[in-house]
């Protein structure tokens, strides 16, 4: 067992069974699809995602076995869900590092999926990327390359051009060394901002108490989710942004104080950028369930931006709605229309009062954000939100 904690996240992306969950097992040992880790002193978290550490041997090749001298350990986030994997990588150019896009061999490329997981990491600015032709086990030699020929037309003139092409099993575990070569020279760990005031994007949150606990035994409710930037200590008096609901129309910010911090699977007393953190607090559990505080910003006490409910967006639109048969043309931004937008891990309907370069909306639902934070704009386009484009926040007021 490994003391090191995760220094980078690493988005696991692709269409609907192409091998996400199976790569993150091979990787990891980790089913994430039970939507469960068991973290050290009783806590819980409930997320699709797992650490893993690789090391180098005494020939220079890298292995999860254990074999040789640490390396470096990541966290592999396998969100659950088709619209919970949107919702991260859409808004979360802050919280993903890289990415790792999956494409099957025994299926023609791309897939609908494929095409918008790719295209959110080319409007979010995301680079740093691995391609896995996956699943080459179930082909011939004849048939890997030519799809191999068509993930590399499929990538032509987008973020992941130049990205490496490493053909896997996933299932038989073939190939795992050259994927982990391509993972560590293609996303590395980044520079980290540990000198600003903390702020957390909240991704979960739970209640570790079994039914039935003494009250003297009951611990606070628990926030997972990413720092950003920033370092968080126990003890520190913290608020948790836009808060919770208390009435019709109105939301109220929660302050409390950080009891217990764990870092991937260790107890640590300062959380710091890199992988997923649970926080353990003083504040009330029974607010906690069933993710209740999710889409919140977590921050030291008086030091996160207002909240707000009016947003002044500088968008840029992509040509073609991605991820439909279709491919058809995106129309502009038409006052009063209402959009779906992801800011942080936060996503709130909006109708758009001011259409343009520049529009403005007015929010169904408060987020905590700053000017300059980015965040990504859906339409509804048939029964489903699709993604159409992304955008700046120039202005809160």
């Amino acid at each position: 067992m490994t003391d090191r904690v995760p220094e980078v996240n690493i988005g696991l992306l692709g269409h609907v069974d192409h091998g996400k969950t199976t790569l993150t097992n091979s990787l990891s040992g980790k089913w994430t699809d039970e939507h469960s880790e068991e973290l050290k002193r009783g806590i819980t978290i409930k997320l699709g995602y797992a650490d893993i550490t690789y090391f180098k041997d005494g020939e220079g090749d890298l292995n999860v076995e254990g074999d040789g001298e640490e390396v470096r350990t990541v966290s592999l986030v396998d969100a659950p869900g088709h619209e919970t994997l949107m919702a991260n990588v859409l808004s979360g150019a802050a919280i993903m590092d890289g990415a790792i896009l999956l494409v099957a061999a025994d299926e023609d490329c791309p897939q609908p999926q494929t095409r918008e997981h790719l295209a959110a990491l080319d409007i979010t600015g995301i680079d740093n990327i691995v391609v896995v032709q996956n699943k080459i086990d179930k082909v011939s030699k004849e048939e890997a390359k030519e799809n191999y020929k068509q993930i590399k037309q499929f990538l032509e003139g987008t973020v992941a051009e130049d990205a490496p092409i490493v053909p896997v099993s996933a299932q038989q575990g073939v190939n795992i060394d050259a994927l982990l070569e391509a993972v560590e020279s293609e996303i590395p760990t980044p520079e980290r901002d540990t000198e600003s005031d903390p702020r957390m994007l909240l991704a979960r949150s739970f209640d570790i108490n079994k039914p039935g606990s003494e009250i003297d035994q009951i611990k606070g409710g628990v926030a997972g989710g990413s720092l950003v930037k920033g370092e968080l200590e126990k003890g520190e008096e913290v608020e948790i942004k836009p808060g919770i609901k208390v009435g019709e129309d109105k939301w109220e910010t929660v302050t409390t104080t950080v009891s217990r911090i764990f870092q991937g699977d260790q107890p640590v007393e300062k959380g710091s950028p890199g992988g997923l953190l649970a926080v353990e607090t003083e504040f009330d559990p029974s607010m906690t369930k069933s993710d209740g505080l999710s889409g919140n910003v977590l921050g030291l006490k008086g030091e996160l931006p207002d909240v707000t409910k009016f947003l002044e967006i500088e968008v840029e639109l992509m040509d073609t709605v991605v991820g439909s048969e279709d491919e058809k043309e995106i129309d502009p931004i038409r006052k009063n229309e209402p959009l779906m937008l992801n800011v942080g891990t936060k996503k709130s309907a909006g109708i758009v009062t001011q259409a343009g370069k520049v529009i403005k909306t007015d929010l169904k639902v408060p987020v905590c954000a700053e000017e300059g934070d980015r965040l990504a704009i859906s339409r509804q386009i048939g029964s489903r939100w699709r993604l159409i484009g992304y955008g700046k926040i120039v202005s809160t007021e």
